[in-house]
């Protein structure tokens, strides 16, 4: 016993030694220290802490033996009230923590450029920057992070394609790339990356067809690439991916038939490619997959019948969309066997009329969300087949003919109800009992009477429209209706006789086509939050009222078109918060207010057919997102000086001036800044007015236009052929003029010109033959004496037709400079653009 005693003790005093002789865990070092408070400061932020050892602060972690930094975590959704605001500079004390593994900066106001500095990191295995406001390209640098597993840039505002220098991380394994405003092709260097799991380059705009080399990421479990411009068929590289889960292709333009062999996805449990173009039958392999418990086929276009009783697991199949295709024949009754499914979309299936069977529905009791609108079918739902389901939560039944009992209850779960186009006669007395009600749609019924005084007291109703009935107004005080919580409500295309008292929380309301009279009334002013406001087609005079400086502070939306409205637009009414202003239609005289320089989110600008008095409003250039601008039939006039400046109108799609007074000669170098309609991005529209003298050639400089129509001028001299570099354009209308010269022969290169109009010029010599244009009516050619050629009655003679080879090689020489001069200008623009950002930025 004594012995057993003895080497009880020299146990426990060996186990002393040993830990005592341990080594220390290190404080942080006071060069870490002073990195961090550095960095605090550069960022606004003062944490309080200077006096402790900054390994114990939230968000920091450091090496237990050396005290160096090697996690910062300054997520400001998991640290801190305030957030981190400021440029992340090149020279950042944050560079100084050389030995960081993983940092965090999610969800902070961090603007400008990402750094190049950022690739010094060298140790880093987890970045993530989602949620700042990072701009320009992702640095190269990155590839410098060789050690890196995980990179999270989602949600910033970055530019430019995706380097291929994303292909030297070869040990990542999530990548997250959501919503950064990219563009381009996939580069093939993604392949490289063969340890990924977690793929997401969804919310950019991305283009073309998946990579060959993505067929290597065999590790793969998440595959994330909605909302892009992707096209193609079917990306048979997914096919190689056995270990995929999810795979989310929606919202692209892919298109083509699906392959037969999708079972080879064996371990698959979501699919979803809605809004694509996909055509056939959907093919009866993917419903056997054994895990598949999410399809999502809806906004393509399908035919047949999809054959769901070949589901593998009917009782684990949760959400199913097949909505919007070209389906036809009864709505299959495998459906009643899905009784696990919490989603269903089966909108605009088309039972040709004949008659469903809804008492299917009966058993899919876990149903959350279902919408059959537009079945296209005679039959009548008794919406008592939905009394049941104590979980649904949206419920559209838009386009079929509904039965409404007295006796009706419906789930009080449910927060989104659609009864448009229903064919209902009275307003629903059993909408009184839904206190969970959010979004009501009662559109395009044949409701009568006054809007009953209970529905403004549901606590929970949010967005109200019962446009495109017969109501004739409000029941019930005023005082109840003024207290509602109701934020959107349409009531367009009714009968109401005057403008009611509205909810003073409303922020957007719609009230057109209504007939309503007399001034627009004061109490709108009230309204103090609005956002939205559309009076438009209805019969109001005067002048705007004074008081709608009221809400210029928050007003985005203003439409007040087709009424008789006059007098001047007050300085006072325009908000710098609008984003769309139409007053077309009018009786507005006298100029533009100059207030709406402030406007600077302004997109959309339509002031046709008033009587504004007033040169161009040359000021409006300098607006940073005015896309489209409509002052066509009014009086504006003089001559149109020249922009002066490269930056003018960078933004603009819609450019509509006719029917003015303006005089003069349009400058040749009025379209030279107009970007966006050199992008190929947008339809765009533009429509000139009354110039004479020459067509610029730098018109050949938007290439985005759908259509160019500069018809009822004066211009002279000839058609530029730097049009053919219009390479988009669809119709192009230049007659009325006094163009004379040849038709460009430069312009059979317009593939998808459809429409062309020539008439009414000095034109000469032949038609360019065996084209588009020699293809349309004669008409467009009428009324230019010299020219000959099909489709006109007029034959050319040999000499014309050789002086017609020789111009068209002469055309495709100049057309070629002015494509040089395109490429030649447009990088300066960019570079001058970008260079300045960089330095606002510091």
């Amino acid at each position: 016993m004594k012995i057993i005693w003895s080497l009880s003790l020299i146990f426990s005093l060996f186990n002393s030694v040993f830990v005592f002789a341990s080594p220390v865990k290190h404080l942080c070092r006071p060069d870490q220290k002073d990195a961090l408070l550095e960095l605090m400061s550069e960022f606004h932020f003062n944490t309080g802490m200077n006096y402790t050892d900054c390994c114990s602060w939230d968000g920091i972690s450091c090496d237990d033996n050396t005290g160096m930094v090697i996690e910062l975590d300054f997520n400001s959704s998991s640290l801190w009230d305030s957030r981190l605001s400021g440029p992340l500079r090149s020279n950042s004390s944050l560079f100084r923590l050389q030995h960081l593994e993983s940092l965090d900066l999610s969800w902070n106001d961090i603007s400008g450029v990402l750094p190049d500095s950022i690739g010094n990191l060298k140790y880093l295995r987890v970045l993530s920057l989602a949620g700042c406001d990072f701009d320009g390209k992702i640095p190269s640098s990155l590839r410098n992070l060789s050690y890196l597993t995980d990179l999270d840039l989602s949600y910033n505002d970055f530019t430019g394609e995706l380097p291929d220098s994303i292909g030297y991380l070869k040990h990542l394994v999530v990548l997250n790339l959501l919503g950064c405003n990219m563009f381009g092709k996939i580069p093939s260097s993604i392949g490289n990356l063969s340890h990924l799991t977690d793929l997401d380059l969804s919310a950019n705009g991305f283009t073309g067809e998946l990579p060959d080399s993505m067929g290597h990421l065999n590790r793969l479990i998440m595959l994330q690439l909605w909302a892009n411009n992707l096209s193609g068929k079917f990306p048979h590289v997914i096919l190689n991916m056995s270990e995929l889960t999810t795979i989310y292709l929606y919202l692209n333009q892919f298109q083509g038939m699906l392959p037969s062999n999708m079972s080879s996805l064996s371990k698959l449990v979501s699919f979803d490619m809605s809004g694509n173009s996909f055509h056939g039958s959907v093919p009866s392999s993917l419903f056997m997959i054994p895990s598949l418990t999410e399809l999502g086929l809806g906004e393509n276009h399908f035919t047949g019948a999809p054959e769901i009783e070949n589901i593998s697991s009917p009782s684990k199949f949760e959400r199913l969309s097949l909505g919007d295709n070209n389906f036809n024949g009864p709505i299959p009754r495998s459906i009643s066997k899905l009784v696990g499914l919490v989603s269903l979309n089966l909108a605009l299936w088309n039972t040709g009329r004949a008659k469903v069977d809804f008492n299917i529905f009966l058993h899919l009791k876990s149903l959350e969300t279902l919408d059959l609108s537009s079945l296209n079918t005679r039959s009548m739902v008794d919406l008592s087949i939905f009394s049941h389901h104590m979980s649904l939560n949206v419920l559209d039944l838009s386009g079929i003919n509904v039965k409404i009992r007295s006796s009706l209850h419906l789930p009080s779960t449910i927060e989104h109800l659609y009864l448009s186009s229903c064919n209902i006669s009275e307003f629903p007395k059993f909408l009184q009992n839904q206190t969970g009600l959010r979004y009501l749609d009662i559109s395009a019924n044949r409701i009568e009477g006054q809007v009953p005084e209970w529905l403004w007291s549901l606590p929970a109703l949010w967005y109200v429209n019962i446009s495109h009935n017969s109501f004739s107004g409000f029941e019930g005080s005023a005082d109840v209706i003024q207290k509602s919580m109701i934020s959107i409500l349409d009531i367009s295309s009714n009968n109401f006789q005057d403008l009611p008292l509205l909810p003073k929380s409303l922020l957007n309301f719609f009230g057109s086509e209504i007939g309503f009279s007399g001034e627009i009334p004061t109490a709108l002013c009230e309204m103090v939050d609005l956002h939205t406001l559309v009076l438009s087609n209805n019969n109001f005079t005067g002048s705007i009222p004074r008081c709608f400086e009221n809400f210029n502070a928050s007003i985005s939306v203003l439409h007040l078109q087709n009424n008789s409205l006059s007098g001047i637009l007050p300085e006072e009414s325009i908000g710098v918060a609008l984003i769309s202003v139409n007053v077309g239609r009018n009786h507005f005289s006298g100029g533009l207010p100059k207030s709406l320089t402030n406007c600077t989110f302004l997109e959309f600008l339509n002031v046709e057919d008033n009587n504004f008095n007033d040169t161009f409003p040359l000021w409006l250039r300098f607006l940073p997102n005015l896309q489209i601008l409509v002052l066509r039939s009014n009086q504006f006039n003089g001559p149109i000086s020249s922009p002066g400046n490269s930056l003018s109108f960078p933004n603009m799609r819609i450019f509509d001036i006719s029917e003015n007074r303006f005089t003069g000669v349009l400058p040749s170098d009025y379209f030279v800044g107009w970007d966006a309609m050199s992008s190929y991005n947008e339809m765009n529209y533009t429509i000139i007015s009354r110039f004479e003298g020459d067509i610029p050639e730098s018109i050949g400089l938007l290439k985005g236009l759908i259509v160019l129509n500069m018809s009822n001028n004066a211009f002279t001299g000839r058609i530029p052929s730097s049009l053919a570099n219009l390479s988009n354009l669809q119709s192009l209308d230049l007659s009325h003029n006094g163009l004379s010269g040849e038709i460009p022969t430069v312009l059979v290169k317009l593939t998808f010109l459809s429409r062309v109009n020539f008439s009414y010029n000095m034109l000469e010599g032949p038609i360019p033959q065996g084209t588009q244009i020699q293809s349309q009516n004669s008409s467009a050619f009428a009324e230019n004496p010299k020219l000959c050629g099909a489709p006109l009655q007029v034959t050319c003679d040999r000499k014309e037709e050789e002086e017609a080879t020789k111009q068209e090689e002469e055309e495709e020489d100049e057309a070629f400079s002015w494509i040089a001069a395109a490429v030649a200008y447009v990088p300066g623009v960019f570079c001058g653009l970008t260079i300045g950002h960089i330095l606002a930025s510091y």
